[in-house]
């Protein structure tokens, strides 16, 4: 099985060290999963309809788990992060009758997956990715969900997708790095050159891509210039709402 496990001592999320912890809230989410499949079983496993989801592509240490989290808060949301979908898309989490139910749920996910990220050439989707879309999948439908990272907007239906972007400068990544981990300038940038390797050999791997170009997204937010994070969160609820005609509270 492939898996993301930099070496580096930085860990997205780092802003807020009180965050669950991601094998506690993985298998909190497994749990809630299994009783889903169980009430979809007794009705004979009838599809059900994606709810509206968000999701956060960014180059890691730009701050999205940050607006993930306020924007939780904001619209009352589950956040599915790349290390609790991780866990779930490991076997622990996610057993070969879930894998098995997703595609029977879904039929022709898997295929329709592979080809519209790989064409039409002979592919057989390797067992992480076919999890993840498991994972992804099975958060989705227990309710609207914030997937930050893990390319999930490729995964989940494009038009039950907002699908967010943030971009930010080298020099912005590397001052809120050295700051977060209490290191200096130069130990930063060799940080982030090493976190941003790993994460573009992720994204060739899995979806045959380097990165994730801003054509793929509904709305691509610079943090250089709209650095609050509580505002970039406002901007993504409003996106929200009005993309799928959801009333303010």
């Amino acid at each position: 099985m492939m898996m993301f496990n930099p070496s580096t001592p930085y860990v997205p999320g780092t802003y807020a060290k009180k965050r669950p912890e991601a094998v506690k809230v993985a298998a909190q989410y497994a749990r809630e999963w299994e009783a889903r499949r169980q009430k979809l079983i007794q009705k004979k496993g009838l599809p059900t309809e994606i709810p509206p989801c968000i999701c956060f592509s960014r180059k890691i240490g730009v701050g999205a788990l940050e607006v993930a989290d306020i924007l939780a808060r904001k619209l009352h949301l589950r956040v599915a992060d790349r290390e609790i979908l991780e866990h779930m898309s490991g076997e622990t989490q996610l057993d070969k009758d879930t894998v098995k139910f997703y595609d029977e749920l879904y039929p022709g996910k898997t295929v329709e997956l592979s080809a519209l990220l790989f064409g039409k050439k002979s592919f057989q989707m390797d067992d992480y990715l076919r999890n993840l879309a498991s994972a992804v999948y099975s958060l989705a439908t227990l309710g609207s969900t914030i997937f930050v990272g893990r390319g999930t907007h490729l995964i989940l239906p494009r038009e039950r997708v907002l699908a967010v972007r943030f971009i930010c400068s080298d020099a912005f990544r590397t001052e809120r790095m050295a700051s977060l981990l209490n290191i200096g300038q130069e130990e930063a940038v060799k940080t982030l050159a090493k976190i941003d390797r790993e994460q573009q050999a992720f994204f060739r791997k899995a979806y045959g891509k380097k990165d994730a170009p801003a054509y793929e997204f509904d709305l691509v937010i610079n943090f250089d210039h709209l650095g609050d994070p509580r505002l970039a969160a406002d901007v993504v609820a409003r996106c929200f709402r009005k993309k799928f005609a959801i009333e303010s509270e």
